[in-house]
């Protein structure tokens, strides 16, 4: 009777078990929160992935709406089959090239190389001459925003000698140089030493640009390399650009020369309007008898900036 009643016993607090219960329900909470947390990181990069595309359709339709195309192509020219007309541009050495996408193009000094993956239009102009062009991107030279913008002149032109202060890796100095042509120079200043190897290797393709890896707030460092020139062109980003274009136009630039200066108004000054900083910058310029003449924003293209261009030391017309 006794074993029996153990028995019993036992079954019943076996059938109760309040701990394994217990156990189980945690067991079971466990399961639900990690699904639940599965479903959560699911539910987060299905999130990002739908954001990232999105953005990604925004700037393509961006790029596509202002001409340009975000994959390069091998060919590096347009679309296959399609007709492509250049004409020139109103500033001397400019062209446009209108497809299915107009846009902005120089005629390429170095026929076959790109500079900067940029694509390139080839033109049969007789059996044994081939003409071939750059496309211009405006997103990656001030100088082409400023000429979409609408610049009235750009004083850049054939056989013109041109200074240009803040080179970089030569992106925009390729196209001078392809806008100057042979019968023209483009003195390159650049600081930095490694976008200064990028500009040397450019410089190697192209004759008529010389690269000066110096501080341009040192204009009388090269002295000894840079002529008296036309037109000087300033994309610097320093709080101090405008004494910096001061001091070289003072050296190298000649009266009645020209001058055109990219100004940066964050690099300047971050707590006023970027219009009260194009107007200190304009007042500087006056002061050392640089005259402004007009004044293009390089909206859409680069936020807070402004291309300013204006002549050193008018020569006054004599009756």
């Amino acid at each position: 009777m006794n074993n029996k009643n153990q028995n019993r016993n036992r079954n019943r607090k076996l059938s109760q078990n309040p701990r394994g219960k217990f156990q189980g329900n945690q067991r079971n909470q466990g399961n639900q929160r990690f699904q639940r947390n599965q479903g959560n990181q699911r539910n987060q990069r299905n999130s990002r992935n739908q954001g990232n595309q999105g953005n990604q359709r925004f700037i393509k339709r961006k790029k596509e709406n202002l001409g340009f195309q975000g994959k390069k192509r091998k060919s590096g020219g347009f679309k296959g089959g399609s007709t492509v007309i250049i004409e020139p541009h109103r500033h001397d050495g400019v062209y446009i090239a209108r497809g299915k996408e107009d846009s902005l193009a120089t005629r390429n000094m170095n026929v076959g190389e790109s500079v900067y993956g940029e694509k390139r239009i080839s033109v049969q102009q007789t059996e044994q001459e081939k003409i071939e062009y750059r496309l211009w991107n405006p997103f990656r030279s001030k100088l082409a925003a400023a000429i979409l913008g609408g610049v009235d002149n750009i004083w850049i032109k054939p056989g013109c000698k041109l200074l240009y202060l803040g080179a970089a890796s030569g992106t925009t100095v390729s196209h001078c140089s392809d806008i100057v042509g042979p019968d023209g120079i483009v003195y390159a200043v650049e600081f930095s030493k490694r976008s200064g190897r990028d500009l040397i290797t450019v410089a190697n393709k192209r004759k008529n640009i010389i690269p000066i890896i110096e501080d341009a707030r040192h204009p009388l460092k090269y002295r000894m390399i840079c002529s008296m020139v036309d037109v000087i062109f300033a994309d610097i980003a320093q709080p101090d650009q405008a004494r910096i274009v001061i001091h070289n136009a003072e050296q190298y630039l000649k009266n009645g020369g020209h001058f055109i200066i990219s100004i940066k108004a964050n690099c300047i000054d971050s707590t006023i309007s970027p219009e009260a900083v194009f107007a200190g910058e304009i007042d500087k310029l006056k002061e050392a008898n640089l005259k402004p003449k007009e004044q293009v924003t390089l909206e859409p293209y680069e936020r807070d900036h402004a291309v300013v261009i204006g002549t050193y030391r008018p020569i006054r017309k004599k009756n």
